[in-house]
């Protein structure tokens, strides 16, 4: 018999989320024994209605798990999370135009982590990366997507450029954001409904290829010294004004 692949998982929100998601896939959830305090005592009752196993532990233990990370005092073992749908699937089964956050070089896992919690919140369909040169789902991700690494699909495909055409195909808009583009997001007349949203690592951008897929490219004006935003700032600029644009439409 195959032995699953496990990580470990951290923070109430993250541990919580996953219960919530897929209960079945988390192992065993550690509780710090030192607390008390009546979030703990909530949690634990949230971890026992989801039928997960529940072991109270000491603090220096889950410092050991979390690996200096801000556990609270809360973490779990969990199977990985492999989406069961395909990209091409879930595509499919969407009856609202799709809106997507394709991410290319961004290699940092709190910028993946604020970039997932980010498209959680403006209700992104998923986030799309390259198998190479991006980050993976690890416990520091889910710790700072709050919960979002367990929710929101995360596809890393084998050639972005090839499925940025595959998304053309589907009559899904593919916009760049770029500081060197001639538009700014904000005076562009339409913004498509169904739209995938490219951005490329702070300071480096997009590689050439992926900035070349783009049906159109548009930077984020800048009013102060700064050059550049952090992804997940630039992700969440570009994801609300099409949330805002389909809103008023």
């Amino acid at each position: 018999m195959s032995i699953k692949p496990e990580r470990v998982i951290f923070g109430f929100h993250t541990v919580l989320a996953r219960l919530r998601a897929d209960s079945n896939s988390v192992l065993e959830v550690f509780l710090d024994e030192s607390r008390k305090d009546a979030r703990a005592k909530d949690f634990a009752m949230q971890v026992e209605r989801a039928g997960a196993r529940l072991m109270r532990v000491s603090a220096s233990r889950l410092d050991g798990m979390a690996g200096g990370g801000r556990h609270q005092g809360v973490a779990a073992r969990v199977e990985v999370n492999h989406s069961k749908q395909t990209l091409e699937e879930l595509l499919e089964s969407l009856k609202t135009p799709p809106l997507l956050l394709v991410l290319d070089g961004i290699t940092d896992p709190h910028n993946l982590g604020a970039c997932l919690r980010v498209a959680n919140a403006a209700g992104a369909n998923a986030v799309v990366a390259p198998k190479d040169h991006a980050a993976g789902i690890n416990a520091t991700v889910s710790k700072v997507a709050c919960g979002a690494a367990e929710i929101t699909p995360y596809f890393m495909v084998t050639n972005l450029a090839r499925t940025l055409a595959d998304l053309k195909d589907r009559n899904i808009w593919v916009l760049g954001s770029d500081a060197s583009a001639k538009e700014d997001i904000f005076s562009v007349k339409e913004l498509p409904h169904a739209v995938a949203w490219v951005l490329g690592a702070e300071g480096a951008g997009m590689r050439r290829l992926t900035r070349e897929s783009c049906d159109l490219l548009v930077r984020i004006p800048m009013q102060g010294q700064v050059e550049s935003l952090n992804a997940s700032v630039a992700a969440g600029i570009c994801l609300f004004e099409s949330v805002r644009r389909r809103a008023s439409t």
